[in-house]
């Protein structure tokens, strides 16, 4: 059995055996931390974090969350919903004037938050992701593909910088700017959308999955998706040091099982964790209003949406391109993540899953 580092409650010891499982078939590396009350029960890691696996996955190793990126990016636009600042009811034209083009004058902030919003392609260069003004403005330019609120689908990369630019707009600070210093630094989280250099270090690139290289490109999990014209993002794009330093908020989100357990354990503690309350149970509970739910037109598969959160069941959170996850249960106040560097097809990754029936095998026994 593959070596795991770290610690864990012994009710709790599927979830390391669950993690260990997977690098025994074949997996780089990864990290698991379940966090119950707002303190951890496991916190795990094992593997390596380089494809060559010469470089030991370590406590502080990082790793790019993907789409795990959006959990946080909603964070902040409800932690300003809370406050009052933002009203997820509102047209986006009142934070954003310049959206109103194109149509787009009846665009709800929450149809941004619900992937509703008709806006779900990037369809400029992949340098250009790396400009917010730039990419901001060509999506503020944009005609919506269908009229919003009236269907879903997901917004994998445009989201972000929906959301993230309202944000800006509120607060005059950039969305990662803006999570740095109201939900990670008062946290104490080492989560960071836009990554310096002096953390480079501690990077774990992504490996294609088996078979591929890094030309591997994103693809919808689902088998009636919608063909789009979007930008291709290959694993190369996501390991370059390009896409490290910008702030792309639906997918440039780098940390470890830790940091995003202990941030979404805001949302399954009632807003409040180790003292640190961000936001009020209300607040928290925004984010499980239904908004959509049916068939996603770009995944090409039923999808419950809430404000920023995928809702599953009593649950809600989100995954990321190539396997890393959260999961939030408010009823139990449990926070589950999985990070890993190791890719694999869609249509074969059950590692997510896997890990938060393993964290509930464990609190069964408490």
């Amino acid at each position: 059995m593959a070596d795991i580092q770290g610690s864990y409650d012994h009710l709790f010891v599927a979830v390391p055996t669950a993690l260990a499982a997977s690098l025994d078939r074949g997996d780089a590396g990864g990290s698991v931390a379940v966090f119950v009350d707002g303190e951890p029960v496991v916190d795990v890691w094992g593997g390596f974090a380089d494809a060559e696996r010469t470089v030991p996955w370590q406590r502080d190793t990082i790793v790019n969350v993907w789409s795990v990126t959006k959990t946080m990016t909603a964070l902040c636009a409800l932690l300003l919903a809370d406050r009052g600042e933002l009203d997820p009811a509102a047209p986006v034209a009142r934070y954003w004037p310049e959206f109103a083009a194109a149509g787009k004058e009846g665009v709800l902030v929450r149809h941004l938050l619900a992937h509703t919003a008709g806006l779900p392609d990037w369809d400029g260069p992949v340098a250009e992701l790396y400009d917010w003004p730039a990419a901001t403005a060509r999506l503020a330019a944009q005609t919506p593909r269908w009229e919003p609120g009236t269907a879903a689908g997901y917004h994998s990369l445009t989201q972000g910088f929906l959301v993230g630019e309202v944000v800006r707009r509120i607060t005059g600070r950039s969305p990662g700017e803006f999570f740095a210093a109201e939900v990670a630094g008062p946290l104490g989280a080492d989560f960071r959308m836009g990554l310096p250099a002096e953390h480079d270090h501690r990077v774990a690139a992504t490996v294609p999955p088996p078979g591929r290289d890094g030309d591997h490109r994103a693809s919808a999990p689902g088998g009636d998706a919608v063909p789009t014209a979007a930008t291709p993002i290959r694993v190369r794009d996501g390991n370059s040091v390009a896409w490290r330093r910008a702030q792309i908020p639906a997918a440039s989100g780098y940390g470890n099982a830790r940091s995003v357990a202990l941030v979404q354990s805001v949302m399954a503690c009632g807003g409040s964790v180790r003292g640190v309350r961000l936001l009020s149970r209300a607040g928290c509970d925004r984010a499980r209003e239904e908004q959509f739910s049916g068939e996603d037109r770009v995944l090409g598969m039923p999808v419950t949406w809430g404000l920023g959160y995928g809702i599953f069941g009593d649950t809600y959170g989100w995954g990321g391109w190539g396997g890393s996850l959260v999961m939030i249960d408010p009823a139990t106040r449990m926070a589950v993540a999985y990070v890993t560097n190791q890719m694999r097809d869609p249509g074969d990754d059950n590692r997510g899953l896997e890990i938060v029936m393993a964290a509930y095998d464990g609190l069964q026994g408490r």
